[in-house]
């Protein structure tokens, strides 16, 4: 797999793989991309909300998701558990050369940002006295997920590229492996994947999406399945 640095509309880098038209976020900006769908539509609501917040993140690529995540743990003294999951982790001179830390202003971050890119798989990293995170090198279709997670943030590729990560069996077991109230926020909002979602118990919200996409999705394992969010 070859792949390189671009650099997307809002000034943040993203990933593009090299002949197939893939790229690891949105072209009209990877950091307001990640904000508003995994951010705001998903850890924002339950900040403050829990002693401890336990996130799965599927689709680690280049780190930026965890990045923005300690941020906000930082800035709200919340206590959370991050895992998350890659089977095709980025070369180091790449994960290196990503520009997030500068774009965010945030360059006294930028060793931790390369040590959660160089730290040893499958071992649980104490980052602050706020943050663990734990990045696991394995295919999400047999990976025994964690149970009672609070929030799942979804990055997989599109279905196009991976279908098999956008089936009513994967959203079933990540379904089950959340907590009441969890949430699973996802950029991708067709009609096939809600499906899926909802036959596999969720309920399904379309919200507005980042810039450059009309939607997307925050699907959320309720008490009672008869009371829809606000």
């Amino acid at each position: 797999m070859q792949r390189k640095i671009i650099t997307t509309g809002d000034g943040s880098h993203s990933i593009e793989v090299s002949g197939k038209n893939e790229f690891y976020h949105s072209k009209f900006g990877a950091i307001q991309e990640s904000l508003h769908v995994y951010i705001g539509a998903g850890l924002k609501p339950l900040l403050n909300t829990n002693l401890a917040i336990r996130i799965f993140e599927m689709g680690f690529g280049t780190g930026l998701n965890v990045l923005l995540t300690l941020i906000e743990a930082e800035r709200h003294q919340q206590k959370i558990y991050y895992e998350t999951i890659e089977l095709f982790p980025l070369e180091a001179s790449l994960a290196k050369a990503l520009n997030y830390c500068e774009q965010l202003q945030r360059k006294d971050l930028q060793e931790i940002f390369e040590q959660f890119h160089a730290c040893e798989w499958g071992k649980q990293i104490i980052i602050t006295s706020c943050f663990s995170f734990k990045k696991i090198k394995a295919d999400l279709t047999d990976y025994p997920l964690p149970d009672f997670t609070n929030l799942i943030y979804y990055d997989a590729f599109d279905p196009n590229a991976q279908p098999e990560l956008w089936q009513e069996e994967i959203f079933k077991r990540l379904f089950d492996s959340l907590y009441h109230n969890g949430i699973l926020t996802t950029y991708c909002s067709k009609s096939m994947v809600r499906r899926a979602m909802q036959n596999a118990g969720f309920i399904v919200e379309k919200l507005p999406g980042a810039p450059g996409k009309r939607e997307m999705i925050r699907a959320i394992k309720m008490d009672n399945k008869e009371t829809k969010p606000g």
